[in-house]
């Protein structure tokens, strides 16, 4: 184990006496030069781990790497070995990162598909939008750089905020659940402190009771049997359209006046109280021999695939093209916020986790925050008008 000063003139001279040979650095403990029998020379250190083996650990080529600055390298890695640090654990670990394409394919879509009912939503952005960009690099090596870049091409691309904001969400889920499953090289997720654009384009519609009455009508004369029922069921409970269509029967429970709906968005159960209305109108649903469905298709006794159709020619008729099925959910939050029910009940029924997004459906009609400014005016007892004064507004 012999010892010399390593300069460039030794290293340029020294030769293996054998299969190879290990000259120690008498300036730097830990820090050697290994000479192979074919000419080859490599720095490196050698240190004993936490358990008291002895490990090595390659510093560079010595016949690219000048001594003195391969000298440093190895005097800042021999630090962290001090601090408890294993470079050698680091290699192995930095060698086991999956690429970006890899986690996707083996564990998260896999995951997503077992739980998650939007997870083909998922795989549509990641295929065109953030493979293409991200695949091919392992996770440690994405950047806040590369998903500020994907998030602002998108959204020059044209897309609209929400549509670029996706892909970020997306990204943050993907890197917290490979930090929660304590992925080796995965110590932080670049979407931290990314900024996502201002979503001003969230449509508020709501139908008033004129509305509904109108789409009431419509709905009698539908050549689809079952919208009569599948519309008001909606508007009656609050429900997501596919939580309406795939209900079945077991799951309503008259006596204690509750439907639980087995698999939400969220992936959980929740239970949807049931209203005199929504009790009524379940009584009158005809019931099909030896179907499990609510509302099925009558010709197949399956959930329909999609009633589309059938309600564009509905809120046609009613004279409200513009309405969507989704803001009969709307305005089931908004006729319970306008009775004067609280976010917290709106934010159950609804099944919402986050009170933050029960608020967007909070919106109360001007009459209602006039009845209420009218009610604060009139509990004052007091007409502070002067008498025979001209009015100002118009």
């Amino acid at each position: 184990m012999p010892k010399v000063l390593l300069n460039r003139k030794f290293i340029d001279n020294a030769a293996s006496t054998g299969g190879h040979t290990n000259f120690f650095d008498t300036r730097l403990s830990g820090f050697l030069l290994e000479v192979r029998r074919s000419g080859g020379k490599t720095f490196y250190i050698r240190y004993r781990d936490r358990h008291g083996q002895i490990r090595q650990f390659k510093v560079g080529n010595a016949q690219y790497l000048a001594v003195e600055e391969a000298r440093q390298h190895a005097r800042e890695l021999l630090a962290q070995v001090t601090l408890g640090e294993d470079p050698v654990d680091e290699r192995n670990t930095l060698r086991h990162v999956p690429t970006f394409s890899r986690f996707v394919t083996e564990r998260y879509l896999p995951f997503a598909t077992s739980y998650k009912r939007s997870w083909r939503k998922d795989e549509s952005l990641l295929r065109n939008h953030l493979l293409p960009r991200l695949g091919g690099k392992h996770l440690d090596q994405i950047t806040k750089h590369d998903i500020i870049a994907i998030h602002q091409g998108r959204r020059a691309a044209g897309a609209a905020p929400a549509s670029a904001n996706h892909l970020v969400i997306l990204v943050r889920y993907i890197f917290n659940l490979a930090l929660k499953w304590e992925l080796p090289g995965v110590t932080k997720n670049p979407t931290k402190g990314v900024p996502l654009f201002g979503e001003n384009n969230k449509r508020e519609r709501y139908l008033s009771q004129e509305e509904a009455q109108r789409l009431h009508t419509a709905l009698l004369d539908s050549a689809n049997p079952m919208l009569r029922y599948i519309v008001p069921m909606l508007l009656l409970s609050g429900a997501r359209k596919r939580e309406v269509l795939d209900s079945r029967w077991e799951d309503f429970d008259g006596g204690r006046r509750v439907w639980r709906i087995p698999t939400t968005k969220a992936g959980k159960p929740r239970h949807v109280p049931l209203s005199e209305g929504m009790i009524r109108l379940l009584h009158t649903v005809p019931r099909f021999t030896d179907c499990p469905f609510v509302v099925p298709n009558p010709k197949t006794r399956r959930p329909f695939a999609s009633i589309f159709y059938a309600w564009h020619t509905a809120r046609t008729a009613a004279g409200i093209p513009e309405v969507r099925i989704h803001d009969l959910r709307h305005s089931f939050a908004s006729f319970l916020i306008n009775s004067g029910r609280s976010l917290y009940e709106v934010q159950k029924i609804l099944g919402h986790t986050q009170i933050r997004t029960t608020q967007r459906y909070a919106h109360l009609s001007q009459e209602t925050l006039l009845e209420a400014a009218n009610a604060a005016a009139d509990a004052v007892g007091v007409d502070f008008a002067p008498a025979n004064h001209e009015p100002n507004l118009k």
